[in-house]
């Protein structure tokens, strides 16, 4: 399954890593199996525990290290209950640790086991239904319950409906109303991405690596977090500071040692370890500021500034106008589209199959993941990323036209956002039914990356991804 510009293999990554050339890709960004047998899946599996876990992903990680340039950056994602042995592995086989991207989101589903209603039903005690409630009117799981009849945390009660409606029910024995609203787990919103490193050349420093391999640095001005607000004032004025930084007037009032490859001084903020999905349960953690003082004067300009395009020819903005409002706007948002998911996937039937959104099933009161837990699309791949996210990290690491290797390849989220971002990708997974999504989403992202884009204005991923 190739074209000129992607690669997608099947089988298993270690033996297709074997035949790869030293030295040959540019970057990694994939997204391996956490080892929590996710949905009771083989690939998800811990290997036999920790040690034989870390002991496997060693060897992919070692054999990733060998391919890629000296210099090169990959970024692995992670649980955040297993991400230690992530990091480990990677760390044992050779890379260096650089930072962790956290990614927070409001879609994942508590696994935990209600504690009281264990109690109970060990006592062979009836429990007392005194209402009923729902996971959030208009939400993906009740929207999912009406399409697969599941309804949650009703086992063995009678219901009028399956609209997502649950019973709420009173403990029946002293020691459950003791332990009553005691749970074993927490909702999952955050997953990490680790951000490794292969050491540069020996006896070379980093700006004479990247002349050389093309790699070892980050794109910081390709993905700046686009903002009105003017990050290189003329006339900033820091005088009235105890220890002022500067004398009068910025950098005296030039801005060319600041002005990156295009000539123009970089207008956005710098890239940052937090990641999130724009979401109004993750909106509200942040704290509401108000606009900054550059925007509030006459220097305030409108762009949100180029960050990133589509093979050379449209640039994508990404960002918020700062004129205030919610401090996430200081934050990369990655917030996907609705259609992205099936795209390129017209040719297959739409199925009902197991969804993990946000790494976990919810679990019924004994503490087991409920396997008929549903969603119905084409794409059947339980996990399926963001492709505004994915497009944000494969720009952050890989040069121009640089060659990315995912070996987790999965539905193909990374080769799509390769493509979308103007790379080259090689990919590799094990199932023959994921491999063809994949081949086929990739193919589809291709071909849309190589349309001329509406002459009347610039076209963003957003206008891609929400598309009828």
């Amino acid at each position: 399954m190739s074209s000129e510009r992607f690669a997608v293999h099947i089988g298993d990554n270690l033996p297709i890593l074997k035949t790869l050339p030293d030295n040959s890709v540019d970057a990694i960004v994939t997204d391996p199996p956490a080892g929590i047998s996710m949905m009771g899946k083989d690939w998800d599996s811990d290997k036999g525990g920790r040690d034989k876990w870390i002991e496997w992903m060693s060897e992919v990680a070692a054999e990733c290290l060998r391919v890629i340039k000296p210099g090169g950056h990959a970024l692995v994602w992670a649980l955040p209950r297993t991400s230690h042995w992530t990091a480990t592995a990677w760390e044992n086989a050779g890379w260096e640790p650089r930072d962790r991207i956290c990614h927070i989101f409001s879609t994942g589903f508590p696994k935990s086991a209600n504690i009281s209603k264990q109690i109970d039903r060990m006592a062979g005690a009836e429990r007392e239904v005194v209402g009923r409630g729902t996971h959030g009117k208009g939400s993906y799981s009740q929207a999912m319950s009406k399409e697969s009849g599941f309804r949650p945390y009703a086992k063995g009660l009678p219901s009028e409906n399956n609209n997502g409606e649950h019973f709420i029910t009173a403990p029946a024995t002293d020691a459950a109303k003791q332990w009553d609203g005691y749970g074993t787990a927490l909702k999952p919103a955050v997953e990490d991405y680790w951000l490794f490193r292969k050491p540069i050349e020996k006896g070379l420093n980093i700006a004479q690596n990247v002349l050389k391999w093309g790699t070892g640095g980050l794109n910081i001005d390709g993905c700046r977090i686009g903002t009105a607000d003017d990050m290189n004032p003329r006339d900033f004025d820091d005088s009235h500071r105890s220890a002022p930084k500067f004398s009068g007037k910025f950098n005296n009032g030039q801005t060319g040692q600041y002005r990156n490859r295009s000539g123009t001084v970089p207008n956005g903020r710098w890239p940052a370890h937090l990641i999130h999905d724009g979401s109004e349960e993750v909106e509200a953690v942040f704290p509401v500021t108000g606009p900054s003082k550059a925007v509030k004067g006459a220097r305030a300009g409108k762009s949100a500034g180029r960050l990133g395009a589509f093979s050379g020819q449209a640039a994508v903005t990404m960002g918020h106008d700062d004129q205030g409002g919610s401090a996430s706007r200081f934050f990369y948002c990655a917030k996907p589209g609705k259609r992205e998911r099936d795209a390129g996937l017209e040719e297959l039937p739409e199925q009902l199959h197991q969804s993990g959104m946000g790494g976990a099933m919810p679990i019924d009161d004994d503490g087991n993941e409920r396997d008929h837990f549903t969603a119905k699309s084409r794409n059947v791949h339980p996990t399926v990323k963001a492709l505004k996210l994915m497009t944000y990290l494969c720009r952050l690491i890989t040069p121009p036209d640089g060659l990315i290797l995912d070996p987790f390849t999965g539905s193909g989220s990374t080769g799509c956002a390769a493509m979308l971002e103007g790379f080259r990708f090689i990919g590799m997974e094990q199932s023959p039914e994921y491999a063809e999504i994949a081949r086929k989403r990739i193919e589809y992202w291709h071909d849309k990356a190589q349309e001329p884009p509406p002459p009347d204005r610039q076209l963003s991923l957003l206008d891609v991804t929400n598309e009828s």
